[in-house]
C-alpha cells in the first residue's frame, strides 16, 4: 500500500455492513474517502449481487481537497454491432426485461479505475482484499439477497451460472446460510493483479465476452477495449442557501433539481400538508424523464433543458418498476475528499445472467432503451441508455454540508428530495434515513399513477396526497422497495452518519 498506515479520520455509510467495514478498514489503513468507497464497492459486488455486480454501471460525484467537483459517468454503451432494426425484429415494440439483449457494456470497473487514479492513496489491489476473502470463504447471506432470490426465482434460477451458487439443491439460499462464489473469487484475484485493463482487454475480458457471445450477445472485445469512463461537468442548482450538485444526462439528477425548484416556487410544508403538490412535481418529473431523457452524445436534452421542460402526459404506461437494482454509498475523509457513489445492475440480479467461468453477473440496463426510432432514448449502437442513477453532493457556498447516496430505481430523485428536506428541517442523518417515506410510481398499464406510502407516514400526508388525486398503495414501514439511503452530515470537527434500516447496511465514523 502507498499509505503510511496512519489511520485517516473519516466516515462511510453503505447498504451492507460488511462493505461498510471494508471501507472503514481502508480509512484505518491511511486511505482517503476514495479508497474507502472503492473497497466498499468491490465488497458490495460480492455480498449484494441482487443490487450490484462487476457486470454493472457506476456514476459518482467527488469533491477533492481543493474544493473542485468531479462527476464521473461510467455507464456503458450498447454493442457497436447491434441495430435497432434487429432488436425490433426480435422483440417488437419493447425490449424484454431481462436476457442477453438487455446486457450493455459494464462501465463500473473502468469507473473504479478512474476514481483510483483521481484520489486513491492505497494500492489498487488493496481495494479487493475483503471482497476476495468473502467470495472465496463465504459469508452469511443477507435478508435482501435472500428475499430477492425468492422474488426473482422464476427468471434467475433458469440461468446455469446462477443455479449452483444461489439455488443449491434446487432451493433459494436462505438468510444466514453461507454464500460462496469461487469463480467470482478467481475473477477478483485476476482483477486485483491485472487492474481494470484485465477486465476490458485481458484474458478475463476474453472469457466473459466469449461467455456472453455464446448466449447471443453482440458485445465484442473491441467494444470493451474502446470503452472509457468519462469525467463530465456536474449539474448544479440552488435551493435555500445550498448548492445542490448532481449528475447530468444520461442520469436522472435533473429530477431532484426540478422538485426542489417546485418547492422553492411555493410548495409550503412539502413533507406535510403540501405533500400532494410535491407528489404532482414528482409525477411531472417522471413524465419528463420518460419522454425526453437520453444520451446527450446522441442529441439528448441537456440537464438545464430538462429542468425547465414543461411536462406532458407520461408516454410509457405499464413500464416495469426496477426491483433490487442499485447500491449507493457515501464517504468522507479528513483530508478533504468526499464521494457519493452509485453502482448498479438495474433490476434485481440484472439480466439474470451469471457468466459461469468468471462468476460475473451482468446488468440489464439495456432494457431502458426505447425501440421507437423517434424517441430521444431510441436504441443506437454505442449509445448509453437513460439511467435512473444519480449521485448527490450538497454544499453551503464552498463548504460541504451533506453527502447522500441512495438506491431506489426511478424513485432516487424523490428519495433524495425527502432526505434533503428533512435534513434542512433539522433532522440528523439517522432521523432522515429512518423517517417514513413515500414515492410516486410510474403509471401502470392503465395509465394510473399511484403513490406507494409507508403506513407510519403522518395522516396529513396520506390526506394531502389523496386530495391531489393519487390513489394510495400503503406498505409496511421501512419497506425495502422504498430505497436504501445513506447519509453523512458534515459537522464542526467531524461527521455524523447513518444507513437506511430498509437495507442491511451500517455507517461508521472512524
Amino acid at each position: 500500500m502507498t499509505g503510511d498506515g496512519t489511520p485517516t479520520r473519516g466516515a462511510i455509510s453503505t447498504s451492507h455492513h460488511l462493505a461498510t467495514e471494508a471501507g472503514a478498514a481502508a480509512l484505518r489503513a491511511g486511505g482517503t474517502a476514495i479508497d474507502a468507497a472503492l473497497a466498499a464497492a468491490a465488497t458490495l459486488c460480492v455480498v449484494y449481487p441482487n443490487n450490484v455486480a462487476l457486470g454493472g454501471d457506476l456514476v459518482a460525484l467527488v469533491r477533492d481537497p481543493e474544493g473542485e467537483i468531479h462527476f464521473l459517468n461510467a455507464t456503458g454503451p450498447a454493442p457497436a454491432a447491434q441495430t435497432l432494426a434487429a432488436l425490433r425484429e426480435r422483440h417488437g415494440d419493447r425490449l424484454p426485461l431481462r436476457g442477453i439483449d438487455t446486457v450493455t457494456l459494464p462501465g463500473g470497473v473502468c469507473g473504479w479505475n478512474a476514481l483510483h487514479e483521481l484520489g486513491a492513496r492505497l494500492e489498487w489491489a488493496d481495494h479487493f482484499t475483503e471482497a476476495r476473502a468473502l467470495a472465496r470463504d463465504g459469508f452469511p447471506n443477507s435478508r435482501s439477497v435472500a428475499n430477492a432470490l425468492v422474488d426473482e426465482r422464476e427468471a434467475f434460477e433458469r440461468d446455469p451460472g446462477a443455479r449452483d451458487i444461489f439455488y443449491p439443491g434446487g432451493r433459494p439460499l436462505a438468510e444466514g446460510e453461507t454464500l460462496r462464489q469461487p469463480a467470482l473469487a478467481e475473477t477478483l484475484d485476476a482483477l486485483a493483479a491485472g487492474g481494470s485493463r484485465e477486465f476490458y482487454e485481458g484474458e478475463l475480458a476474453q472469457r466473459w465476452i466469449a461467455g456472453l457471445r455464446a448466449l447471443g450477445s453482440q458485445l465484442t472485445l473491441e467494444d470493451a477495449e474502446a470503452y472509457s469512463a468519462e469525467w463530465e461537468p456536474a449539474l448544479e442548482g440552488d435551493y435555500a442557501d445550498l448548492r445542490v450538485i448532481t449528475g447530468p444526462p444520461n442520469t436522472s439528477g435533473f429530477m431532484l433539481l426540478r422538485a426542489l425548484q417546485a418547492v422553492a416556487e411555493g410548495i409550503e410544508d412539502p413533507l406535510g400538508s403540501g405533500a400532494g403538490a410535491l407528489a404532482r412535481a414528482f409525477a411531472q418529473a417522471n413524465a419528463v424523464r420518460a419522454a425526453h431523457l437520453g444520451d446527450p452524445r446522441f442529441g439528448g436534452a441537456s440537464g438545464d433543458e430538462l429542468i425547465t421542460m414543461v411536462a406532458t402526459d407520461h408516454p410509457l404506461p405499464g413500464e416495469p418498476k426496477p426491483s433490487g437494482d442499485t447500491v449507493g454509498l457515501s464517504a468522507v475523509s479528513e483530508d478533504g475528499w468526499a464521494i457519493s457513489l452509485i453502482n448498479s445492475v438495474y433490476f434485481g440480479f440484472g439480466a439474470g445472467i451469471v457468466e459461469p467461468s468468471t462468476g460475473i453477473l451482468f446488468q440489464n440496463r439495456g432494457t431502458s432503451f426505447s425501440l421507437d426510432a423517434a424517441s430521444p432514448n431510441a436504441f443506437a449502437p454505442g449509445k448509453r441508455p437513460r439511467h435512473t442513477l444519480m449521485p448527490v453532493l450538497v454544499l453551503r457556498g464552498d463548504d460541504l454540508a451533506w453527502v447522500p447516496a441512495t438506491m431506489g430505481g426511478s424513485a432516487q430523485p424523490q428519495i433524495h428530495t425527502q432526505l434533503l428536506l428533512r435534513s434542512l428541517a433539522g433532522a440528523a442523518p439517522e432521523e432522515a434515513t429512518h423517517a417514513p417515506r413515500w414515492i410516486v410510481d410510474e403509471p401502470d398499464a392503465e395509465g394510473t399513477v399511484r403513490v406507494t406510502i409507508e403506513e407510519d407516514a403522518p395522516a396529513e400526508v396520506f390526506e394531502a396526497i389523496a386530495a391531489a388525486g393519487f390513489p394510495l398503495k400503503p406498505v409496511p414501514p421501512r419497506t425495502e422497495d422504498l430505497g436504501h439511503s445513506n447519509l453523512i452530515r458534515i459537522e464542526t470537527g467531524g461527521w455524523s452518519a447513518a444507513s437506511d434500516p430498509r437495507s442491511d447496511g451500517s455507517a461508521i465514523v472512524v
